[in-house]
């Protein structure tokens, strides 16, 4: 399927579909304004001509941002107008972003489809209550909710019409900072294969039950219970979360995330947008709201270069170092130059899945060596000429102490192939120390267009160089050679998911040497001190189903060196492993879709 063209069909099947052994006219945009610059004099207009004009901040939102309150009419009938459009849209360009105002909303079912987010407004989920479902089911697919992708919740509280709310989601579909007055069901009607997902922040009063998801993670969070686990069900920071029991049940339970900061996120304060910007938690357990008001600080809209698609790269660096943050309206942005982010406490928030590409092989985003960026909410779509890579923390060799005041990425979604060709030799790199990775998916596509073992080229996924940084929720699927190539001291990771590349013509084009394949999580050589808890490998070569992969991790063997409940699963038989990590653990076992689990190593 092309971009231009998304086809309303489900797509082919080929990849997903094998994944799981079975376990069970648009409202009326309010911005804050800021007004115009003064028309310059006859004096300045020399130096006018030499000097771009001070770019404005604040303003309106944008024709894809929609706004409700409790009193607009035909809420439902817009909800449903733009699911029409997004239901199947998996590689289309429509991108949404639905906001609601504090306030109570009665009798709506907001169904979401592909690039469609929706948030309440208030600084607390339970300012804006929707006596009412959001809604994510898997009817566009046979029921198969494994490609129920790139959709988010955010910021409400919920009472489900019938009790329980269902979120039947796969990957880059967060669930952040919401209060379902319920439960939360993860499946989709039917209980078909659902391969998700993540919850942030959030309380759900009821159970949430799981049925066929094969993995979740879920962080700093409150729940009345959970029902049941696949393969990898992680909790950290979770009350009422399960016990450890990894692996029957599958479950990998600490008490508490050891940093966090959660999202920032658009609320109202009267008439006037700002953003929120939480702040850092250490041993974190529990929801950040509903104790009066939350932690941290917040700008106003009018500290934000408000871009809409079109704005070049070169308005985008202006306006950074103009001191403005960014906050990317939804739509496809194509970028000739990478967008530098220079200052320390520079925010770069996306609306909607505002996506980015990268023309004619640069990067798409790099950040300086600096304190506290955060870069949330977006989507990078690798283009047609290869990048290096496509989103840079920190320059190569960076160094500073970051540890007051870290970098966070979250919710930075990264795709290569799918609504087109792309390639990227490696997609996100981490240079910067102590930065926080919190919730990514970095996707080498294995279905739409431009897909092909060459064709959508991209040998490393994620490549961390700083020390002390912290990733949870990290999934990374599919590329060609290492998913996650780690070389920073001090690294851990809470919850890994990944795919192989399903493509690899043959047991040749995988080869690491005398290595059968490359490892999904690789642990470089002189690394002394890492960690990680409730990591999962999955294999399907379905084009060559005879390849053998050696090991779905790979790690220097050190006491300082930890591993804490690791599983590998060959899906279908399609290709299988020998070991879990390095030469421990059992071969997958032919066709049976059965996980070979290590619960610590060393």
């Amino acid at each position: 399927m092309s971009a231009s063209s998304p086809d309303s069909r489900p797509p082919s099947i080929g990849r997903r579909t094998l994944l799981g052994a079975a376990a069970v006219a648009t409202p009326a945009v309010l911005g804050v304004a800021t007004p115009a610059a003064a028309a310059p004099s006859p004096t300045a207009a020399t130096s006018a001509r030499k000097k771009p004009r001070a770019l404005p901040g604040g303003g309106d939102l944008g024709p894809n941002v929609i706004v409700f309150d409790p009193s607009t009419p035909g809420i439902q009938a817009r909800l449903d107008q733009v699911f029409r459009q997004q239901e199947s849209a998996q590689f289309g360009t429509g991108r949404y972003a639905l906001l609601f105002k504090p306030g109570t909303y009665n009798g709506l079912n907001a169904q979401l489809g592909f690039y469609t987010s929706i948030a309440g407004l208030g600084l607390s989920p339970d300012d804006t209550t929707i006596n009412g479902d959001v809604t994510v089911d898997a009817g566009w697919f046979n029921g198969n909710a494994t490609q129920n992708f790139w959709r988010s919740a955010e910021n409400l509280a919920l009472v489900p019409v019938n009790g329980t709310n269902r979120w039947a989601v796969a990957q880059a579909a967060p669930f952040r900072r919401m209060h379902v007055r319920g439960g939360l069901n993860l499946s989709p009607t039917g209980y078909g294969w659902a391969s998700g997902g993540y919850i942030a922040d959030s309380r759900i009063d009821g159970q949430v039950g799981p049925y066929s998801q094969q993995q979740w993670y879920t962080r700093d969070s409150a729940i009345g219970s959970w029902l049941n686990g696949v393969w990898n069900m992680v909790f950290s920071g979770v009350e009422g979360a399960p016990a450890q029991s990894f692996p029957n049940p599958p479950y990998t339970t600490l008490s508490t995330t050891p940093i966090s900061r959660e999202k920032p996120f658009l609320y109202l304060q009267g008439n006037d947008y700002r953003v929120f910007l939480p702040e850092k938690r250490t041993n974190a357990r529990g929801v950040t709201w509903g104790n009066g008001t939350p932690r941290g600080t917040s700008l106003p809209l009018s500290q934000f270069y408000v871009a809409r698609p079109g704005v070049s790269a070169a308005t985008l660096n202006q306006a950074l170092a103009e001191g403005l943050h960014l906050l990317l309206t939804p739509g496809i942005y194509h970028l000739d130059r990478p967008i530098q982010v220079n200052r320390a406490n520079t925010v770069v928030l996306g609306l909607g899945y505002a996506t980015l590409i990268p023309d004619g092989g640069v990067t798409a985003v790099q950040v300086a060596d600096v304190d506290g960026v955060r870069l949330a909410g977006f989507l990078v779509d690798a283009g047609p000429v290869n990048s290096a890579t496509l989103l840079e923390i920190g320059p190569r060799g960076a160094s500073r102490d970051h540890s007051a005041n870290p970098t966070t990425v979250q919710d930075v979604f990264v795709r290569i192939g799918g609504a087109g060709a792309g390639k990227a030799t490696t997609s996100m790199v981490i240079n910067s120390r102590h930065t926080i990775v919190d919730h990514t998916w970095v996707w080498r596509a294995d279905h739409g267009e431009g897909v092909g073992w060459e064709t959508n080229r991209a040998d490393y996924g994620v490549v961390v160089n700083g020390d002390d940084v912290l990733a949870t929720g990290l999934f990374v699927e599919h590329f060609n050679k290492y998913d996650v190539q780690w070389n920073g001291q001090r690294g851990r990771t809470i919850f890994f998911q990944n795919e192989k590349a399903y493509d690899a013509p043959n047991q040749a084009a995988i080869q690491n040497g005398s290595i059968k394949g490359y490892a999904a999580y690789k642990v470089g050589d002189g690394v002394t001190t890492h960690e990680g808890w409730g990591l999962g490998s999955y294999c399907y070569y379905n084009v060559n189903p005879s390849i053998v992969q050696h090991h779905g991790f790979a790690a220097p063997v050190r006491s300082g060196v930890r591993f804490h409940n690791l599983l590998v699963v060959s899906l279908g038989g399609q290709g299988q492993y020998e070991c879990v990590i390095n030469d421990t653990g059992s071969p997958t076992s032919g066709t049976s879709t059965v996980p070979s689990t290590v619960v610590s190593y060393p």
